[in-house]
């Protein structure tokens, strides 16, 4: 049974146990980078550890989504946020012992592995609490949430990290999971309609079902997801390896330059979440047509930059506000998007459909950086033979989509 008021109790529950996992998560993550680059002063161990672990996230993630339909969700963020806890206290007991290393590359897999599990049911857990407007408002909540948790998981790890030592920031973050795993004790949701798990042919044919709800049933949707997929893909390209090649290698800028456009990127991703929950029930999905243009639109002007007679200041500054406008358009488009997509999916594959965006916009990521990596690499400073085709690239396909979301407004 849905509940549509905004902000009600199961929600409030669900977002403060996010908040406090997103803080104790990030935190960890960033003291064990700093962790790790001390003890071997080589970014591509801790590079390689993290790639590792995301293999789990990846391959399990499906699977997840079938128990988060199968099971009750509450009982399944409890057990998983609670094993996490507990990993990261044993994880703490052990690292005076020695074998540090090892002993990190494993607890980086077991969080990754139990990531896969929590991640759909908790995105399938908000429209069985949330629904009408108030789906849009919750989802920009939950970005809302984790973008803010970006932002100040850095300082905090430093600080604590700085100050503490390795080992009180893994108790610190297993008191985060612990805690999450009580607030969440306090939601109440209805148990599954679903029978429980029981059979290697009930786990294939619930993983069929998602993909024959994707392909047959709801196509529209499918083509959604995979609109996500590409912007992910162009984003974690761009944002994530192209911009800090461009402000600290191409422009030859400072670590403080770079960290303040980072913030403010940061602040434009909360912005623009903020905006979705706004704008819910006016922004309709064939506005997002408008939206993911705007997206290439800025990163056209990103490449203008490097075409026009400007110095490294004057380049910094119009990167700086054209990604932060990507960051902003992205937020936006997704928060909508999630929303869409929970919106046409039934209760019963709700986990499964969740999982399946999930998978997807991890897989993408990294195949974005790969590609963008190459060509920054190749270009150079001549960065706009890498951003304005891909820009193009983002406005084709915003106008390619017009079709299918309008569709999916119709529907919606």
């Amino acid at each position: 049974m849905k509940k549509t008021a905004w902000l009600n109790r199961n929600f409030v529950f669900l977002l403060l146990g996010q908040i406090m996992s997103l803080l104790g998560n990030g935190t960890l993550k960033f003291a064990l980078a700093m962790y790790v680059l001390e003890r071997t002063g080589s970014a591509a161990v801790f590079a390689g550890m993290l790639s590792a672990s995301m293999l789990p996230t990846i391959a399990l993630s499906p699977f997840g989504g079938v128990l988060a339909d199968r099971m009750n969700r509450r009982t399944l963020m409890i057990a998983l946020d609670a094993l996490s806890g507990l990993a990261a206290l044993m994880a703490g007991a052990a690292l005076p012992l020695g074998y540090d290393l090892p002993l990190i590359t494993v607890l980086l897999v077991a969080l990754s592995a139990l990531g896969a599990f929590e991640s759909p049911t908790v995105q399938a857990c908000v429209p069985q609490m949330l629904s009408g407007d108030a789906l849009e408002k919750g989802n920009a909540a939950v970005s809302q949430a984790a973008a803010v948790a970006s932002l100040a998981t850095p300082f905090l790890g430093s600080v604590v990290y700085t100050a503490v030592g390795m080992v009180p920031v893994l108790y610190a973050a297993a008191a985060c999971f612990l805690l999450t795993a009580c607030l969440e004790g306090f939601i109440r949701l209805p148990p599954p309609q679903a029978a429980a798990l029981r059979s290697a042919a009930m786990l294939k044919a619930d993983l069929r079902a998602g993909l024959r709800f994707l392909c047959r049933e709801q196509p529209d949707v499918l083509k959604l997801l995979l609109l996500a997929a590409l912007a992910s893909l162009f984003i974690a390209g761009t944002a994530v390896v192209g911009f800090p090649f461009l402000v600290r290698t191409v422009l030859g800028l400072s670590a403080e330059l770079y960290g303040a456009a980072e913030s403010a990127m940061g602040v434009a991703a909360v912005l623009g979440s903020l905006f979705a929950g706004l704008t819910a029930g006016r922004l309709r999905p064939v506005r997002m047509v408008r939206v993911f243009m705007g997206v290439g639109a800025a990163l056209v002007l990103a490449g203008g930059a490097f075409l026009v007679p400007l110095d490294a200041t004057g380049r910094y500054l119009g990167l700086t506000a054209m990604f932060c406008a990507c960051q902003f358009g992205c937020s936006v488009f997704s928060t909508c998007a999630i929303s869409a997509i929970q919106r046409r999916t039934p209760e019963g594959l709700m986990g499964k459909v969740m999982a399946y965006v999930f998978t997807l916009s991890l897989c993408a990521q990294p195949l974005g950086q790969i590609l963008y990596g190459a060509l920054f690499d190749r270009c150079g400073a001549r960065a706009y033979w890498v951003l304005v085709p891909s820009g193009l690239l983002v406005c084709l396909a915003g106008a390619l989509s017009r079709g299918f979301l309008g569709r999916l407004g119709e529907r919606g």
